[in-house]
């Protein structure tokens, strides 16, 4: 019998927007579901990509948003917990740890935060102060990273209080296509247009195959808008390399991603921090090999040279040099995509979510069956430091 059979399990999302957190709070809440759980979410934001798609679920979303005050969210957040009383109160972003961390405690139910990117990029993002709180104040914490694991270890958090919790993905969705030949082939990178993801980095990788390989290539950014400015610079920069508008196109937020990965052929991933990249997972689910930068969990889903190529943020020539191999090796395009669909269907597929889960509120809610489970991992690793640096 699963640990969370029969149990209230209310969350916390601080968005609700096209994003890979949201999408794997969906994932979550509908196997929740179909193990006879009545989850339900409550948001500081509203009428986002996930909420319609959440409530399909027949999960209940409760915007509790309506004041910027902090004081002011929590009350909101605390009337709607003693409203219904949940068993376990859990947070979906880093941002959101405090609040559950503090209805937790005052409603003396289980209590479990999240970090879903690098652990050191989450407390800048948050400040020292804010960042500090939202580390420290959860009991437990499911990061989807063992890099962030170990970099909350570093920090003094207690390997007891972590817990890994891998990034799944629907496979039935995201398969493989067969690939139409006499075309240019499409590299694809996808994510929120904000500077982290860098995706000037993949503009230059595009453009030096087109001018310096003389490579018949053509490239997708997809991913929606959060800073106008980010996406007009780029613009820019693609315009003066001579890709945009003909050989680089800017699609916006795409909700059939699955599909558009079937029409790619190798995936570029170019950000500064990452927890464990949903589109890196998606897109090795439906076949395509990965050129991506060494960051967060990338090193734990991409074998270098198996299933993909990776290089450290600055190194544009090994970043370029992955992509080039790829372009021009068609064997090993496949050989790769194979290799990187049987790695997600073994690690990150869909099926799985359920066994991790069950270990996770196990750890939560039945402290003396944990113990007979898996814990973080504690094993003192040399992590290196998250590149710096904003786009261009």
């Amino acid at each position: 019998m699963p640990a969370f059979s029969q149990r209230k399990i209310c969350f916390l999302a601080g968005t609700l927007e096209h994003g890979g957190a949201e999408r794997q709070l969906f994932y979550v809440v509908q196997a929740l579901c179909r193990h006879g759980v009545s989850p339900r979410v409550l948001c500081f934001d509203q009428r986002q990509f996930w909420e319609d798609r959440i409530r399909s679920l027949g999960v209940p979303v409760s915007w509790v948003g309506q004041r910027q005050s902090r004081l002011a969210r929590l009350g909101r957040v605390l009337k709607e917990l003693r409203s219904d009383p949940p068993d376990l109160f859990q947070s979906q972003h880093f941002f959101a740890n405090a609040y559950v961390a503090l209805g937790a405690a005052v409603l003396r139910i289980r209590g479990v935060g999240a970090i879903r990117n690098e652990g050191t990029a989450e407390l800048h993002k948050n400040g020292r102060i804010g960042g500090w709180i939202n580390l420290h104040l959860p009991s437990l914490i499911a990061a989807n990273s063992r890099l962030a694991i170990r970099q909350a270890l570093e920090l003094g958090i207690p390997s007891s209080r972590l817990f890994f919790l891998p990034n799944v993905v629907d496979t039935q969705c995201f398969r493989p296509a067969a690939h139409a030949t006499g075309r240019s082939l499409t590299l694809v990178s996808v994510g929120r247009l904000v500077k982290e993801k860098r995706f000037d980095r993949f503009i230059t990788i595009l453009g030096r195959l087109r001018t310096e390989f003389g490579l018949d290539v053509k490239g997708w950014i997809v991913g929606p808008t959060q800073d106008p400015t980010v996406r007009k610079d780029l613009q820019d920069q693609a315009a003066r390399a001579g890709l945009f508008p003909k050989f680089l196109r800017f699609l916006g937020g795409v909700s059939g991603m699955a599909a558009l990965y079937r029409q790619a052929d190798i995936c570029v991933l170019t950000s500064d921090f990452e927890g464990t990249p949903n589109v890196l997972l998606e897109a090795m689910a439906s076949g395509l090999p990965v050129v991506a930068t060494n960051v967060g969990g990338v090193p734990d889903i991409v074998q270098q040279g198996k299933t993909g190529f990776r290089a450290e943020c600055t190194d544009m020539e090994g970043l370029t040099a992955g992509a080039v191999e790829l372009v021009k090796n068609a064997a090993l395009r496949a050989e790769m995509g194979r290799k990187a669909r049987e790695f997600v269907e073994e690690q990150h597929a869909l099926d799985r979510l359920p066994v991790y889960l069950d270990e996770l509120y196990a750890r939560a809610l039945e402290p003396s069956r944990a113990r007979k489970l898996r814990s973080a991992d504690a094993t003192a690793v040399t992590t290196s430091s998250p590149c710096s640096g904003s786009a261009a």
